[in-house]
């Protein structure tokens, strides 16, 4: 079997906001976050459509006006477009996957 990517985490290149892209395909893209708790992020949209999993801490989602608590074992859905924003409450590490594939196109960049 041939794969054609295999993204070790020590080699796995990092983005602006801190993240760690991981394998990236044509349609969708994985990247891992570390953070430590923070108040709340500006509020933003991206260009593409967003669903993590909390694989430790705990942080909230302000998603279009409605706030949730996320736990450990959760996971979460942003629309692309949506207006939405985070707040870390514990360390967190989460893995989130992006289509279309977030560190292409500059679809990373900050918008409203």
């Amino acid at each position: 079997m041939d794969i054609p990517q295999v993204t070790p985490t020590e080699t796995a290149p990092s983005g602006d906001m801190g993240q760690d892209y991981l394998a990236t395909g044509k349609q969708v893209a994985m990247r891992r976050w570390e953070a430590s708790p923070c108040g709340w992020a500006d509020m933003r949209t991206r260009k593409y459509e967003t669903v993590g999993y909390v694989i430790q801490g705990r942080l909230e989602i302000d998603l279009d006006g409605e706030t949730a608590t996320l736990h450990s074992g959760d996971s979460w859905m942003v629309p692309e477009g949506a207006p939405h924003r985070y707040r870390i409450l514990e360390k967190l590490v989460a893995i989130e996957a992006t289509s279309p594939p977030a560190r292409m196109g500059n679809r990373d960049a900050t918008e409203s």
